[in-house]
């Protein structure tokens, strides 16, 4: 979150005890100390859809309801410097502020993966944080035991000092927190929009406002894209983002991890959707403002408000553009055929 924003102070145990069938389960706690009310911290970690905006590692998150608090989550997060991705199970218990999760499809080389949130009051007004996971590699392959081990940490420690610093903001988050939509009528079809979209490596020579563009795909659908945009002042400025891409639905998001320094979050999503007679296609984009890079960027007299008009104008103006060239690619190809 914020660079200015209190760093959050964890406390870890590991333990290894025999599991069922005597394979080797490692478990892990991790604990924080936040000062805000179990309520919204709890809100926090519930909100699935919040997730890529709180939690750093977190590209995307989807959760399907099931009857009695449960939940099917998809999950894509950064594991090292690459996206993983798996499908786990969750129990909320609002009353006891705890979430038990089990994942039912891992990411080689994790065999197994669970655990549970709690959220406790403390003395003051506060709450105290504690994430728990148990896990076993596949083979109990030691090499592979360290490296989850290893994630499992970085990641936990990174959740937590997020979750601080985003339920410590309170009120504030409104303010920094925008999230905003632009969309184009097109008489074209919905695939056409999508490989316009989905193929940002030759958005170089299809792009106005792209200097540079370098994207890989270690698999299909997973892409990292490297990305030089031209301001109208003539200035460039790299951003590096995640892509998520869901061709049968037409649909692409993508988290930056690396932003722009007024920011110090941003994602985004690419919809296109059957509108009379074409699609329409949609660019949705949502900011957390960073206040000590509003202030490097704009001044020290700078206001939120300022900085949201100028985000929204500038990510906008780009989007807007990406659109209107999608509209003329789509248009072209239809009437071709």
């Amino acid at each position: 979150m914020a660079p200015n924003a209190t760093t959050a102070t964890t406390a870890t145990t590991t333990r290894t005890t025999p599991a069922a069938g005597g394979d080797a389960a490692h478990r892990t706690e991790h604990t924080v100390t936040v000062d805000a009310a179990p309520a919204a911290v709890f809100a926090l970690i519930a909100d699935v859809s919040g997730w890529p905006q709180v939690f750093g590692p977190t590209v995307h998150a989807e959760a399907e309801e099931e009857p009695d608090g449960r939940q099917t989550l998809r999950i894509w997060a950064l594991a090292g410097d690459r996206v993983r991705h798996w499908t786990s199970r969750r129990i909320l218990d609002a009353s006891a502020r705890t979430v038990s999760f089990r994942q039912v499809v891992s990411a080689h080389p994790v065999a197994a993966m669970g655990g549970e949130w709690r959220v406790e009051p403390v003395d003051g007004g506060g709450s105290r944080v504690v994430l728990l996971h148990d896990y076993r590699a596949v083979d109990d392959d030691p090499a592979a035991v360290e490296l989850i081990g290893e994630a499992v940490d970085r990641n936990s420690r990174a959740e937590l000092a997020a979750l601080r610093n985003a339920a410590e903001l309170g009120a504030a988050r409104d303010e920094l927190a925008l999230t905003f939509e632009d969309s184009v009528d097109i008489a074209g079809r919905a695939e056409d929009v999508y490989a316009f979209l989905d193929r940002a490596d030759r958005w170089p020579e299809r792009l106005p406002h792209v200097a540079r563009l370098e994207l890989t795909e270690d698999e299909p659908g997973i892409q990292r894209m490297d990305m030089d945009t031209r301001s109208p002042d003539g200035s460039v400025h790299n951003t590096i983002s995640a892509r998520v891409c869901f061709p049968g639905r037409h649909v692409l998001v993508y988290k930056q991890l690396r932003v722009p320094v007024a920011m110090s979050v941003h994602t985004g999503r690419w919809e296109i959707v059957p509108h009379g007679d074409g699609v329409r296609a949609t660019s949705r984009h949502s900011v957390v403002l960073d206040p000590e890079g509003v202030r490097h960027a704009l001044g020290q007299q700078a206001t939120y408000a300022e900085a949201r008009a100028l985000v929204r104008r500038a990510l906008g103006t780009n989007s807007t553009t990406t659109l209107r060239h999608a509209k003329e690619f789509a248009e072209a190809v239809r009437a071709r055929t």
